[in-house]
């Protein structure tokens, strides 16, 4: 797919999520699982409930792939980037962090979940965290203006992610941190797979290799790459409705969708920008 077709369909994807305000982890199209799958999804991959409980309600789609938050070491006072801000649950949860006197920008190119980010920030009372409609990566932000950027599950989805980790570090501040939880992947795919709509808002078929990953964060000017940890996050989808539209859009056996899963992993990644 050309760069404007694969933005077309990643926010044509999200904005209807947005709009069903219910996920099951990526899905080709919005299903209707439901707030508690959302929790039981995201509390595989590393929110605690304690996390998920502290965030107003509707802010969790069950959309992400890790806990960035938690890779953070987030402080209080400090200027916070979440790109692909989505409903804003991981903007919440730095905004929990850095208090009252810190600040928490989110960006994400789809109005409705803008919409739905700033009608939660104001169910929350959330003053100090402010959504702004942008991609990313052409980020609405100034130049050495943030202390940390997070993002989850979202830089697979672009056609540009070279373009996306200069900007990041463009943004941040001499000795910045950058802490992602992304979908990078063990193989190559199977053509059917790489050519799929439906793979590429699953956050599978954008994915590039881990090797291809970590050249891009370093060639951006990031130093001190550490991995995390890696998870297969589809074994927590093989059983519900997005496994299922995935299967059947990419005409993909159970046996297949196995071959699959052993090439798609969750990777935890933090980068700092020399000082």
């Amino acid at each position: 797919m050309k760069e404007k077709d694969i933005k077309k369909v990643v926010r044509e994807g999200y904005g209807a999520i947005a709009s069903k305000g219910s996920s099951c982890c990526e899905p080709a199209e919005p299903c209707c699982c439901g707030a508690s799958k959302a929790e039981e999804i995201s509390s595989m991959i590393g929110y605690s409930m304690e996390e998920l409980k502290a965030v107003p309600e509707g802010a969790n789609l069950g959309l992400g792939c890790g806990n960035p938050v938690a890779l953070a070491s987030l402080r209080e006072g400090e200027t916070v980037l979440d790109l692909g801000s989505g409903a804003g649950l991981d903007s919440f949860l730095a905004a929990n962090a850095v208090g009252e006197t810190g600040r928490v920008i989110g960006v994400d190119m789809t109005h409705e979940m803008l919409e739905k980010a700033r009608e939660n920030a104001r169910k929350g009372g959330y003053d100090n965290v402010e959504f702004r409609l942008g991609e990313i990566e052409n980020l609405p932000v100034a130049d050495a203006s943030t202390d940390a950027i997070i993002s989850n599950c979202v830089i697979n989805l672009s056609p540009d992610k070279a373009r996306v980790f200069r900007e990041a570090f463009r943004v941040l501040k001499p000795g910045g941190r950058l802490m992602v939880s992304d979908i990078v992947l063990e193989g190559e795919l199977p053509q059917q797979v790489r050519e799929s709509a439906a793979a590429y808002v699953g956050c599978v078929s954008g994915a590039v290799l881990r090797e291809e990953y970590f050249r891009l964060i370093r060639e951006a000017g990031f130093e001190e790459i550490e991995v995390e940890s890696a998870e297969y996050p589809l074994k927590m989808m093989f059983d519900d409705d997005t496994a299922q539209a995935t299967m059947a859009d990419l005409d993909l056996s159970p046996e297949e969708m196995e071959r699959l899963e052993r090439l798609v992993v969750s990777a935890k990644i933090k980068a700092f920008k020399p000082a």
